[in-house]
């Protein structure tokens, strides 16, 4: 797989996506990523990227132009699945979501920034517009750092254990179960006997309960979304 993200502020993505699972997916050879510098076709001697709001309305907004330019090389060396503008009336990010732009070859990540971009931008250049939920972040450069991990950690290979990602929470609609590690008792806190029985069919079932449980208590609109 290979992600490229398009920002104005790519010192931003340097820490997310140079380490942990994402920095290791990248060293194994398990998928690309590659951040491009917009004021790269920025426009005059100051490489502006950005202009003020036609309208009269308060903040800068990011040129048709060199989000289009860029675009247009990139397109050219390869075809791409999707190109992606995080923003927050997109649709909003789901593990299902994750799933499924995890089987895709070649994505491009559009971030935003100042006000946002000129709307001919995802009028004709964009395919899809991903939240990450309902609020307003300074930039979309950590909202991709976002999107990038939660794709990147799917791709067969990237866990040391493949089969991790299977029971983390969302995976089959609902919140994962409690998990514990040693001791088995810490100030009297005590991990569940059920645990420490090396009974699997118990112990999948009180996994399958709590997270059910979990999920009533915490989350009750993933059942109901289930249900419908």
């Amino acid at each position: 797989m290979r992600i490229d993200i398009l920002t104005v502020v790519p010192e931003l993505l340097e820490s997310p996506l140079g380490h942990s699972i994402v920095g290791r997916a990248i060293k194994k050879g398990l998928v690309e990523i590659h951040v491009h510098n917009l004021r790269k076709y920025g426009i005059g001697p100051r490489a502006n990227v950005d202009d003020y709001c036609y309208g009269g309305d308060a903040g800068m907004v990011m040129m048709v132009e060199p989000v289009d330019k860029m675009i247009t090389e990139l397109k050219s060396e390869r075809d791409y699945d999707e190109v992606i503008y995080l923003s927050p009336d997109g649709e909003i990010l789901t593990q299902a979501i994750s799933n499924e732009l995890s089987l895709k070859e070649n994505l491009i990540l559009l971030c935003g920034h100042y006000k946002g971009i000129d709307h001919r931008i995802r009028e004709h250049l964009v395919t899809r517009e991903i939240s990450v939920g309902d609020y307003v972040v300074s930039g979309g450069e950590i909202p991709a750092a976002l999107l990038a991990d939660s794709i990147v950690r799917l791709i067969p290979g990237a866990l040391t254990d493949e089969t991790s990602a299977l029971s983390d929470s969302f995976q089959d609609g609902l919140l994962s179960p409690p998990v514990y590690t040693r001791p088995a008792e810490y100030k009297g806190w005590k991990v569940p006997d059920v645990l420490l029985s090396g009974n699997p069919k118990l112990i999948q079932a009180w996994q399958d309960e709590q997270a059910l449980e979990r999920t009533r208590l915490l989350r009750p609109n993933l059942l109901e979304n289930s249900s419908n």
